[in-house]
């Protein structure tokens, strides 16, 4: 996880948003632990109850479960429930905006479809 912070936005929002795009990625896998609260804070310096808040945001939205004595594990089902939402989310929210921008710059499928994903 990142030790560079967005000043704009609060650390425990980065903070949810990183472990989903680590679970997302595959890097932190179904079953497996989720670092604890302490070993997080004194690694990035960052006060428990905003890593407590983070954490308590993902088993809210049920991607952790909480098992008694041992922490928080990512749950089965979980990549592919966030897989499910985050393409919801870029075809409801991104996709029109660049739809939109593509027609607008008259740019053909081919065009598209020709760009070495390798020249980023």
């Amino acid at each position: 996880m990142t030790t560079q912070w967005d000043a704009d936005k609060p650390i425990y929002l980065q903070l949810y948003q990183q472990v989903l795009t680590r679970i997302l990625d595959g890097y932190i896998k179904e079953g497996e632990a989720l670092p604890s609260v302490r070993k997080v804070a004194s690694q990035y310096q960052i006060n428990p109850i905003t890593i407590s808040k983070a954490y308590q945001m993902l088993q809210d939205e049920q991607v952790v479960e909480k098992q008694r004595g041992k922490g928080l594990f990512v749950k089965q089902g979980a990549q592919e429930s966030m897989l499910e939402r985050e393409r919801e989310s870029f075809l409801t929210n991104q996709w029109p905006q660049i739809l939109n921008q593509i027609t607008r710059l008259k740019l053909s499928a081919e065009q598209l479809l020709s760009i070495d994903k390798g020249d980023k």
